[in-house]
């Protein structure tokens, strides 16, 4: 059966509403909460969102290799995310707790306690992201079924954002480290009842043959001799990143060279020479629709991780409403919904390609008029940023369901199906636009002068905010129309594909 029940889809939704309370927490106001309650610079706070990075490049990885091995009763993917729930409601609550220390010693705990979160995270949403591949083998139920799972995220996200602030100064009554935490155990609870309902309503379909010509612990000592290849692309990024000098650019440039030298040797040699991690590598690296996406969830992660990143600092300063932005937030929220919700009728009606493009071009051009918006301006702040956020809505929606698109190539092309790699990385580098994205708030900021314990800095930092909120964001929209226009899948491929996988997996079945 490729069709799925709606109770089935609203099922899966809920994991990704309770997956937001964590997402869009973290997103939008993790920033803010170490700079302005907990008391890290934001030199600091920058540091600490690239830093977290680097331990994603290597988590998310093995946790979709872990995955796509396991084998229960109850499927590949559905048990890992019933088991990571407490760890990832606890690491929510540490991550969001201000405990009397020194700075020093507060810095430690930030590290120690957003490394927690986003490890609990990567245990549970890389298998959560992969489980739409395994519910239905159809393209067009995926994309039905990425639009409920983003309705859902943006409810989630809608609990968080819009209410947040208002819960805070409730639970705190004038004490915001207080108000936080209390917050949190709210979100906790709501968080483990909702990722129980997704594991007890989903089901797992597509069931591709394992391959047991080798163990998991192997091929993880296999992956640990090729972590330079993962590790080193990542620092090179942060450092270029967060310092921005000609010694950060030299080694860039010269680790991205010796990487295009060792791929192309990789992919040149003989399948028999290789490990199956290696296969698996080569696999992904000659899935050109795999790597086109890649880029494409890095920056629309930018694109939206910039907005939503620099929106309570905006309001706090700019518009001088802090309680304002989740108003903001529930307006854009509700509009998101609309806009996951109309995805897959447009994309049968246009095609996923062409909607991407025309989502990337139409609210990058609506956030790019933020720059022109008059300080004070509610009016136009939201019927800009509500426009923007309906054609934003559509991007990962189509990013996670184009991703169960190139696992069908993957399969197709190679024999080989790896969903939960294919979607670890695709999780991967939504975390990595996403912690790039807050450092780069935190990085203008600070460049601009912000010290969120200082007011006499505000003042300098405002027309920072001002780019944070239009040209900077916008500029990772039109790169990825840029990027788009080489997608390879359109509709008649991805039907053919599909078609003679079906037919390959029932002659399997009879054999």
């Amino acid at each position: 059966m490729s069709k799925l029940s709606v109770k089935e889809k609203l099922g899966y939704a809920m994991g990704d509403a309770a997956a937001n309370l964590v997402w869009r927490g973290a997103l939008a106001y993790l920033a803010v909460f170490y700079t302005d309650t907990f008391g890290l610079t934001a030199s600091a706070a920058a540091l600490l969102f690239l830093v977290v990075r680097l331990s994603d490049g290597v988590t998310d990885i093995i946790m979709g290799m872990v995955a796509d091995r396991t084998s229960t009763r109850w499927g590949k993917f559905r048990p890992w995310i019933l088991w990571s729930t407490p760890f990832l409601a606890l690491f929510m609550v540490l991550c969001f707790s201000t405990p009397d220390l020194s700075d020093q010693n507060k810095l430690i705990y930030a590290y120690v306690t957003y490394i927690g979160l986003t490890l609990a995270y990567t245990f549970n949403n890389v298998p959560y992201s992969a489980l739409m591949g395994v519910m239905t083998p159809s393209d067009t139920e995926r994309t039905s079924l990425s639009g409920f799972r983003f309705a859902g995220a943006f409810g989630g996200g809608l609990l968080v954002m819009g209410f947040l602030p208002d819960l805070v100064a409730l639970f705190g009554a004038g004490d915001d480290a207080k108000g936080y935490q209390h917050t949190m155990y709210l979100f906790a609870v709501i968080l483990m009842t909702l990722m129980v309902i997704t594991f007890i309503t989903t089901k797992e379909r597509v069931t591709p043959a394992i391959d047991e010509s080798s163990k998991l612990s192997t091929e993880l000592r296999d992956l640990s001799k090729n972590l330079p290849f993962i590790i080193l692309p990542l620092l090179a990024t942060t450092l270029f990143f967060y310092y921005r000098n000609l010694y950060s650019g030299i080694f860039f440039v010269i680790v991205m060279a010796l990487m295009w030298l060792v791929i192309k040797r990789l992919i040149n040699q003989d399948t028999d020479k290789i490990s199956r991690t290696q296969r698996d590598m080569i696999d992904l690296l000659t899935n050109k629709p795999w790597l086109i996406l890649l880029g494409m969830g890095f920056l629309t992660m930018m694109f939206n991780g910039i907005k939503y990143g620099v929106i309570a600092y905006y309001f706090k300063y700019q518009v001088g409403d802090e309680l304002m932005a989740g108003k903001y937030f529930i307006a854009l929220l509700i509009v998101s919904i609309l806009g996951a919700l109309s995805t897959g009728y447009l994309a049968r009606k246009w095609g996923k390609q062409k909607l991407f493009i025309i989502s990337l071009l139409l609210s990058g051009l609506l956030t790019a008029a933020f720059y022109w918006v008059p300080n004070g301006n509610i009016s136009a702040i939201f019927i800009l940023g509500c426009s923007a956020e309906f054609f934003a809505a559509m991007m990962p929606t189509l990013f996670f369901s184009m991703l169960g698109d190139s696992a069908d190539y993957s399969e197709w092309k190679n024999g080989r199906r790896a969903t939960g790699l294919i979607y670890s990385a695709g999780t991967f580098v939504q975390k990595t636009g996403g912690g790039f994205a807050g450092a780069l708030v935190l990085v203008v900021l600070a460049g601009y002068g912000y010290d969120g314990m200082d007011s006499s800095t505000i003042e300098a930092s405002l027309p920072g905010m001002q780019l944070l909120m239009s040209w900077i964001p916008a500029s990772f929209a039109f790169a990825g129309v840029i990027l788009m226009l080489f997608y390879p899948l359109g509709c008649k491929q991805n039907q053919h594909i599909g078609e003679e996988l079906a037919k390959r997996r029932g002659d399997l079945a009879m054999a």
